[in-house]
């Protein structure tokens, strides 16, 4: 049983339209699988009925912690359908994340599951989940990147509260540019995300050379069609050691899965096993966690990666073969992929990246 695990049924509205890779589906059966290993959800005191949605005063308040008070006015009018502002300039325009009806309530009910799962954390447990949440990219005064408001960012102010010194760990293919740019001059957060290189995906930004005033910004850029072997040693050797010598106490674990070879939306060659080896390396830290979903756009993977990822990470032992009924239904009769023959592409590249941070940037961290 996994426990402080938050979610909400209103994260289903969060939804750009049918043609929009974001699909609201991918929790849903996030939660199906979830709920055969008995994962229980708690309801931030949001209601599980759509139509009695009341995300309460103290919520909205939780967002200008890291956002613009006029920025959340104006997501919340064009949530009612009232235009008091150009979209465009809140990056709310046709694109990647249009402005749509109920998009407030909707955004506010992933960031009141990932508040109360960083609460949780702060008052004590060891970890707490809020897998609706992880949307990395939305800035102070901008949505980007199908991300509206930036949780994970909120997650790392309130455990400031209780602790001295937050890693924020990101897995996601794209570069956690918005959380990055939250805290890149903050000697108290360190940020460190693992992703495609910007000169091939978006957000475009991450490169070796941002590493912020107090060098707590890590990033390390891999190229398009690395395979999962390069990928996991890139993160094995810079990340745990950066989050060592910073001295980390807390824990914000963004989950995302679009790392995976089979993601339509990023380029690297991950299988599940890859990706799961970098989780359990987390959560050997014995750190507090509060883990976050994020990206992921292939309905095959997504489920059963994030819930592999809760059921690690909350310590529950589970057998590689998805419950049959499930497996039969959605394609995926394993949680791990098959063995892959293609192994070291990106090799060269990523040990450059790596030998890089090494020498110049991860002996400057926790000074």
């Amino acid at each position: 049983m996994l426990s402080n695990f938050f979610h909400s049924n209103y994260i289903s509205m969060y939804d750009f339209g049918p043609q929009h890779p974001l699909k609201p589906v991918r929790l849903a059966r996030t939660m199906e699988l979830l709920n055969r290993y008995g994962v229980e959800s708690v309801d931030p005191g949001i209601g599980s009925d759509v139509n009695e949605f009341d995300p309460g005063l103290r919520f909205e308040k939780e967002l200008l912690r890291v956002h613009d008070a006029e920025y959340v006015e104006v997501v919340k009018a064009l949530s009612l359908g009232q235009v008091t502002a150009d979209p465009y300039q809140y990056g709310l325009a046709k694109g990647d994340t249009p402005h749509f009806r109920g998009m407030f309530d909707a955004a506010l009910a992933y960031t009141a599951c990932t508040v109360e799962a960083a609460k949780r954390v702060a008052a004590g447990a060891p970890i707490a989940f809020a897998i609706g949440g992880g949307l990395h990219h939305a800035h102070r005064n901008r949505a980007s990147g199908f991300c509206v408001f930036n949780d994970a960012s909120v997650a790392c102010d309130i455990l400031l509260e209780k602790f001295d010194r937050v890693a924020y760990v990101d897995i996601d293919v794209h570069h956690g540019d918005g959380v990055q740019w939250m805290f890149f001059d903050d000697p108290r957060v360190l940020t460190c995300s693992i992703h495609e290189e910007g000169r091939t995906l978006f957000p475009g930004t991450g490169g070796l050379h941002e590493t912020g005033a107090a060098h707590t910004s890590l990033n390390v850029p891999i190229q398009a069609r690395t395979t999962g072997d390069v990928w996991l040693s890139a993160f094995l050797r810079t990340i745990p050691l950066a989050v060592e010598k910073f001295g980390a106490q807390a824990i914000v674990l963004q989950l995302g899965t679009d790392t995976h070879e089979a993601d339509p939306l990023g380029h690297v060659r991950c299988r599940q096993q890859d990706w799961l080896a970098a989780v359990r390396e987390v959560a050997s830290w014995k750190l507090p966690i509060v883990a976050v979903g994020g990206g992921g756009y292939n309905l095959t993977t997504v489920p059963r990666m994030w819930a592999s990822a809760c059921l690690t990470l909350g310590g529950q032992e589970f057998d590689d073969r998805i419950p049959k009924d499930l497996a039969d239904k959605w394609n995926m009769p394993t949680f791990s992929d098959a063995p892959s023959e293609t192994r070291e592409i990106g090799k060269e590249y990523a040990d450059g990246v790596v030998d890089w941070l090494l020498e110049n940037h991860v002996p400057q961290i926790g000074r």
